[in-house]
């Protein structure tokens, strides 16, 4: 389906179908263990805008659009970048998980109450910060 061979191997495809594709961060330390399952960073790819809601439909007009959005958490989220096929969504997923995986994502500024060690143990692993 997707082209995520030069994905950084500390993301993992998670799922992957026709609309959309969930790509996680470091399960490995995000594993419930040390931190709350809702704080694994993940990546979404969606063909329509994502609902975070199960029920909800999506916007008029939105469906042929495809969205990359990073969540930290559920209510946590970096808005969405936007493209027109699935192919250059494919490519803004891997640039978005490059960038995120070499500190060049600022997640610090999505929280309005930041967890401090959530946020230690991300600047440690993508030496952000």
């Amino acid at each position: 389906m997707g082209d995520f061979e030069t994905l950084p191997e500390d993301w993992v495809v998670w799922n992957e179908a026709d609309d959309r594709c969930v790509l996680v961060y470091r399960p490995d330390v995000f594993d419930t263990n040390a931190f709350d399952a809702a704080c694994l960073p993940t990546i979404y790819l969606t063909r329509g805008r994502r609902s975070r809601r199960p029920g909800r439909q999506r916007a008029p007009g939105t469906a042929n659009t495809w969205y990359v959005t990073l969540f930290l958490e559920p209510e946590v989220e970096r808005e969405a970048e936007t493209y027109d096929t699935r192919p250059e969504a494919v490519a803004g997923t891997v640039a978005l998980a490059e960038r995120f995986a070499v500190g060049e994502v600022d997640y610090r500024d999505l929280y309005q109450v930041p967890r401090e060690a959530y946020l230690e143990k991300l600047d440690e692993l993508t030496g952000g910060g």
